[in-house]
């Protein structure tokens, strides 16, 4: 019998990305490959490279040389591209990465099988010449459903797989095998952008806006929960755009309670939001659902109106503030964390000191701060008045040292409160989870002061007693072990 084909995965940026790699890992291994988390003990190394800003691309680059190390030393033949990178670049990265053997975008994703086959024998697959993907879907968002099937939708794959691959109970799978046992996972609820913010390039190789179906989301939550998941978190480019595709703005706020009902979810988390687009009963349904945290991850940049505009978005300070205000006149302990860009071109010290303001009086729980640089394809890198690098230095210093201490100060105001913690982790180090205001990878975390009673994926009860920087120190309350009314609030 031959050696069965091994692909690991590795995977870079965001957590669409994650679903991606994890519908690349399940047509692979209905394909028959076998999947390891090692890739010196893969026969190809695929790695989901993230497009984002410089930073990230040259994470992926570094990944992609490191996994070519391997080949000659271990059993890994071949180094494979595939994700925003890939599908940004195509044959203009494949030239000046000799070292990967195939550049895979989106389209090829259908037919990862083949085309890693194809590769492993030595064959050459054509890296795909990139184009704007936003002109694959009808300009109207209500005439993109009919044309989705005939487009990649990274994500968006079919929620049924052919007889003897679904599990042998509860829903029929998602094209999608998990790559780790986290009691966490994302659900893709949508893909692409039809915001046109001139920083940002994610729209030309993500494509227009589209949603998933609500049969699909669904589908595919009951399916994790079987997998022992118990916290969702839905991601996408832009969630409140959700059902304007679809014919109703409006379907996240019905489509939330019933995700939140799902048997075994005890979590139900809702990631990228915008400011502009935020509906009073969207609002409601975030703060008063159970089991659906009130968890606010807004897309602000900035405060000051005249970046504001020169992004192409929207608001200022006091209108957010505003927002901030009548999130927590619902839910006092929701949590709030945003991104935020500085030194964009044209940003005044006036500019500066608004966004400051901003931040001293939102009292967000976790804070991204970028400084600004040139992403190509954008309308902001033809922008003529931009600062010196020098100056965007000490500005993203200024700005993160503020956003350092007010997140610690926001922590601290949390002590005494009572958390619900999913538990994530347990060692010789302690026992780690997050509580509802707390998203995975970015939001810190909590410390539990015992373990006693525990298990990964339980939810606690906890009072914080303590804080480490971003992260609460909580001390689990008697009796509490399993509780899961009130997990999401």
């Amino acid at each position: 019998m031959p050696e069965r084909r091994t692909v690991a995965l590795v995977t870079l940026g965001c957590a669409r990305n994650e679903v991606d790699s994890e519908e690349l890992a399940g047509r692979l291994e209905a394909d028959g490959w076998d999947l390891v988390e090692d890739a010196a003990q893969a026969d190809v190394a695929v790695v989901n490279t993230c497009g984002f800003v410089e930073a990230a691309k040259k994470d992926s680059v570094d990944a992609l040389l490191e996994a070519n190390d391997l080949k000659g030393h271990s059993r890994t033949q071949a180094v494979v591209a595939v994700g925003c990178m890939a599908e940004r670049y195509g044959k203009e990265l494949a030239e000046a990465l000799p070292e990967a053997d195939g550049v895979l975008g989106f389209d090829d994703y259908a037919d990862i099988s083949d085309r890693l086959q194809t590769i492993l024998n030595g064959g050459i697959h054509a890296s795909h010449t990139p184009r704007d993907r936003r002109k694959l879907l009808p300009i109207s968002p209500a005439e993109r459903q009919e044309s989705a099937a005939e487009v990649a939708l990274p994500g968006h794959g079919p929620v049924d797989l052919p007889d003897g691959l679904a599990p042998a109970s509860g829903p029929r799978a998602p094209l999608r095998r998990r790559l780790d046992g986290s009691p966490v996972a994302s659900v893709k609820l949508a893909s692409g952008c039809d915001r046109r913010c001139s920083f940002c390039a994610i729209p030309s190789f993500r494509g227009s806006f589209i949603s998933r179906r609500p049969s699909d989301v669904l589908n595919e939550t009951r399916w994790l929960a079987e997998q022992g998941v118990k916290e969702i978190m839905l991601v996408s480019e832009n969630n409140t755009s959700y059902g304007k595709d679809l014919g109703d703005i409006r379907l996240l706020e019905s489509l939330l309670p019933e995700l939140a009902e799902v048997d075994g979810i005890e979590r139900v988390r809702v990631s990228y939001l915008q400011p502009a687009e935020m509906r009073p009963g969207l609002i409601d349904v975030l703060t008063s659902t159970p089991k659906i945290a009130p968890y606010f991850d807004l897309s602000f940049q900035h405060s000051a109106p005249d970046v504001l505009r020169a992004m192409r978005r929207f608001g200022d300070t006091d209108r957010f503030l505003e927002l901030l205000d009548t999130i927590r006149g619902k839910a006092p302990q929701a949590g709030v964390r945003s991104n935020f860009i500085v030194g964009f071109p044209g940003e005044t010290e006036a500019d500066l000191a608004e966004l400051e303001r901003f931040l001293n009086g939102a009292r967000l729980d976790a804070i991204g701060v970028f400084g600004y640089s040139d992403e190509e394809g954008t309308e902001a890198a033809t922008y003529g008045n931009k600062l010196d690098e020098d100056v965007v230095a000490e500005r993203l210093a200024r700005v993160s040292r503020l956003a350092e201490e007010l997140v610690s100060q926001r922590a601290e105001e949390r002590v005494g409160e009572t958390v619900h913690v999913l538990v994530e982790s347990m060692d010789d180090e302690g026992v780690y989870g997050r509580g509802a205001h707390q998203a995975p990878e970015t939001d810190g975390q909590v410390l539990l002061t015992s373990g006693e009673g525990l298990s990964v994926g339980r939810i606690v009860e906890a009072k914080v007693v303590g804080t480490e920087g971003v992260d609460l120190v909580a001390e689990p309350l008697a009796g509490s072990l399993g509780c899961s009314e009130e997990a999401g609030r």
